[in-house]
């Protein structure tokens, strides 16, 4: 009677490149453990990738009719996880070839870029294949069942505890094809053998790989990776479904934007706008929402610099092959191939965004009411895409209906060929602006002013300074030129030149240093007088801006020029009562002053009116 005997195990000892690697990886690669997961899934998913390929080709295959997935199992009790797939698997040879040395794997090339560039190459992987390695950061001993698709090899086991030696010996003869796993996890990485854990890590990185992930016998990965299918196969319903289950969001999509890109890039995008902007609503600044994946495998939920700042609002997914991932597959080290990825996606953004103005002009006119605020901010920004998205840039205007806002190019259509000016007003509402002395020079020739009101707006027009070779203008001041505009008949109680004069010089005098200019107003119909800033440099805005900062400047003495309308009745009796009683002329000439630095949103201080108007009441 004869008696097998199983061969002992043979034992190995790694490479010291090996070496080398595994203490990197074990003591200072990966920010964080629960990565190993998505590596090991990652080389499931190639595994099978190629399996399915060579299918094709090869006919002797062992265990051919394997459902093609992936399987993971935990063990609390145990402290173990274990990772299974159906792929190529290897032979013996394949083992220490692919795990013990450095020919295969790449980590020469990787150790290589290591020592080339120093610690700030220290994080290159994903073009290496060595994440298998990662799963000795959280284990005591990793055990490798494999069997070849290979009809006539054997299945076998490779062990090691990851300190530098590893062993390979025979594996049951049941074992299937492929590669199962099984990781005995160190006492403080137990949380990894509970299964909520393991669904949590799979949800977030492995959520679009493309074959199916059983945990303890359950499908996690249901949802599938529409940004690589044709739109053409894709409901409407799909889209929501997608939206709300990438973005954890409750709303629908307001807009969606699916496109991909061969050059200079292989890009595949599905972006989406929501419904709301929390920010409108005093909430907290968003973050980057838009995913980086590569081949389904996500790389970066959160990828800072894949779009501008002022794309913040956007969600959804953008998947390139041509990523060079670092070594945690956390952040990627080519900076030039971020800026064409964000050159190209924004490009991509504003062209679809353009088309939407142009062929849906209502719907883009809500998604600007809500959104609008960030193009406002790219426009003042964003220096590369400033052209594309000022025409984007919407505003009411002194010809437009109120809630019918107007783009710089429409105004520019109704403009004369001789205007060579852009004109603005910034106030608080429309309302105040109307009701306010700056617009009546502009209504008297027909000028058409935008209404800006909203706090960013002086900060965009100052930065964006011109559009179509046409300079943008604040309609209030103090250099701007209006040519004549037809006067209307003079009057009776009209004050001469003379007077006006005579009056301009009684009002400098008698207004000090509180006005660095008094002249005769060429842009006042109804209005007594306006004050225009001084200091073209400090607008009222800014001055507020700075005092709320307490920068430097914000508490300088306040000049400003000061117009009057010889025309207005009050401006008359003032310069009749100026002779006849000169204590109630001055009370008057600092209440109109006062009265115009209102409107002009530069009054600081009310006590000092309401005392002089208290005292003008008394007078009767």
């Amino acid at each position: 009677m004869s008696t097998e005997t199983t061969p002992a195990p043979q034992s190995h000892e790694f490479q010291a490149e090996i070496k080398q690697l595994l203490d990197i990886v074990i003591h200072s690669l990966y920010t964080e453990k629960e990565i190993f997961v998505r590596e090991l899934v990652s080389n499931a998913s190639d595994a099978l990738e190629k399996f399915r390929h060579l299918q094709l080709t090869e006919k002797d295959i062992h265990d051919a009719e394997r459902k093609l997935e992936i399987s993971l199992t935990t063990d609390d009790k145990a402290k173990t996880l274990v990772i299974e797939d159906a792929g190529l698997g290897m032979s013996a040879a394949e083992l220490a070839k692919n795990l013990g040395t450095i020919a295969h794997s790449g980590s020469k090339a990787f150790l290589k870029s290591l020592s080339e560039g120093g610690q700030k190459n220290a994080n290159l992987i994903g073009q290496f294949g060595v994440g298998f390695y990662s799963a000795f950061m959280v284990a005591t001993k990793v055990e490798v069942f494999s069997r070849s698709w290979r009809a006539d090899e054997a299945a076998n086991v490779w062990t090691s505890d990851g300190a530098g030696r590893y062993t390979i010996e025979p594996a049951p003869a049941h074992t299937g094809r492929g590669t199962r796993i099984v990781i005995t996890l160190k006492e403080e990485c137990a949380e990894f053998s509970e299964e909520q854990r393991i669904k949590e890590i799979l949800e977030r990185y492995s959520a679009f790989v493309s074959f199916p992930i059983q945990l303890n016998g359950t499908h996690i990965n249901t949802v599938q990776a529409l940004w690589l299918r044709s739109k053409n196969e894709i409901t409407d319903e799909d889209y929501s479904a997608f939206y709300k289950f990438q973005s954890h969001a409750y709303d629908e999509p307001r807009l969606r934007l699916h496109f991909s890109a061969d050059a200079p890039l292989q890009i595949n995008a599905l972006l989406f706008v929501p419904q709301d902007n929390s920010e409108k609503f005093g909430m907290s600044r968003l973050e980057a929402a838009v995913s980086l994946y590569c081949r389904k495998v996500l790389i970066d939920a959160k990828p800072k610099d894949l779009l501008p700042e002022w794309l913040r609002f956007l969600k959804g997914v953008v998947d390139s092959e041509d990523l060079p991932l670092n070594i945690s597959r956390e952040t990627m080290q080519d900076r030039a191939l971020i800026e064409k990825l964000n050159k190209v996606l924004t490009k991509r953004f504003l062209k679809f965004l353009t088309e939407e103005a142009k062929n849906r002009p209502e719907a883009y006119l809500e998604f600007y009411a809500t959104f609008g605020i960030f193009l406002k901010e790219g426009a003042a920004t964003d220096y590369t895409h400033k052209d594309e998205l000022v025409k984007l840039l919407r505003y009411e205007s002194s010809l437009t209906e109120a809630g019918k806002p107007t783009s710089l190019a429409d105004y520019l259509s109704r403009a004369t060929a001789e205007q060579k000016e852009i004109y603005y007003l910034v106030g608080p509402s429309r309302a105040a602006i109307e009701n306010g002395p700056y617009l009546e020079g502009f209504k008297a020739r027909n000028l058409e002013v935008l209404f800006c009101t909203e706090a960013v707006d002086e900060y965009v027009m100052n930065n964006v300074r011109e559009f179509d070779g046409k300079k943008l203008v604040a309609a209030d001041h103090a250099d701007v030129k209006l040519a004549d505009a037809p006067k209307p008949p003079a009057a009776e109680g009209d004050l001469s030149e003379d007077d006006t004069k005579s009056l301009a010089d009684w009002l400098k005098t008698t207004l000090g240093d509180r006005v660095a200019e008094v002249k005769s107003s060429d842009r006042l119909v109804d209005s007594p007088a306006l004050a225009t800033n001084a200091d073209k440099f400090l607008t009222p805005q800014m001055r507020r801006m700075m005092k709320a900062m307490n920068k430097d400047g914000a508490e300088s003495p306040l000049k400003v020029n000061f117009e009057i309308n010889p025309r207005h009745l009050v401006m008359q009796k003032l310069n009749a009562t100026r002779a006849s009683n000169p204590g109630r002329a001055v009370l008057v000439a600092e209440q109109l002053l006062d009265n115009a630095l209102i409107s002009a949103g530069l009054l600081e201080d009310p006590s000092a009116m309401v005392k002089r108007l208290n005292k003008l009441l008394e007078q009767g």
